[in-house]
């Protein structure tokens, strides 16, 4: 017998549940990063590949399916196929990130941060730098596989991507010497 595409239910009726999922969409193309239960992070996750694999093809047909689905379609579609599509020209698909996060304090429900990739908001390139930084600071220069493999992925499809990270471990680096600094100072470090 063939059986139609499985997803979660969410325990919601129809209507409800695609409102959420529009909900959530619009939040992430709006704020590039949301913080939601994991179940509902992955359902969201598909319809945003979705949209912003639509985006790329910048058709009448894509615009039409994007105005159906975002609730604020006139703040977002500009950036949907204008920033977003040229953000992911290269890359093939996986524009979206879940990461798993401790769960919510009254529920213990399961969370998780759902982010677009190559973004301000990149949680994965922030931690690849920072992790460089420490490494550099402890002189040491050689990279395990798990650290080689994450720089691969934050800088692949990343315009100007090994400059970033470079950028970023240098702002890590220095921040991390004024705190140092100040330590030795008594003062409390400066945040910026």
């Amino acid at each position: 017998m063939v059986q139609g595409p499985k997803f979660r239910h969410l325990s919601r009726s129809s209507a409800h549940r695609q409102a959420l999922l529009r909900n959530l969409v619009t939040s992430l193309l709006k704020h590039e990063s949301i913080t939601t239960t994991w179940a509902k992070a992955k359902e969201t996750q598909r319809l945003a590949e979705k949209l912003i694999t639509a985006g790329k093809k910048d058709t009448i047909a894509a615009r039409k399916k994007a105005l159906e689905t975002l609730y604020t379609p006139h703040d977002i579609i500009p950036k949907l196929f204008g920033s977003l599509r040229q953000r992911y020209a290269d890359r093939p698909g996986g524009y979206t990130r879940v990461l798993r996060v401790e769960p919510k304090k009254d529920d213990q429900a399961p969370s998780a941060i759902l982010e677009l990739v190559d973004g301000p908001k990149d949680m994965r390139f922030a931690l690849t730098a920072r992790t460089l930084a420490r490494k550099r600071a402890q002189g040491l220069e050689a990279l395990n596989e798990l650290t080689a493999m994450n720089v691969n992925k934050v800088t692949r499809y990343r315009k100007d991507g090994v400059e970033d990270l470079e950028r970023e471990i240098g702002r890590l680096q220095l921040q991390e010497s004024e705190e140092k600094k100040s330590a030795g100072n008594g003062k409390k470090p400066s945040s910026k």
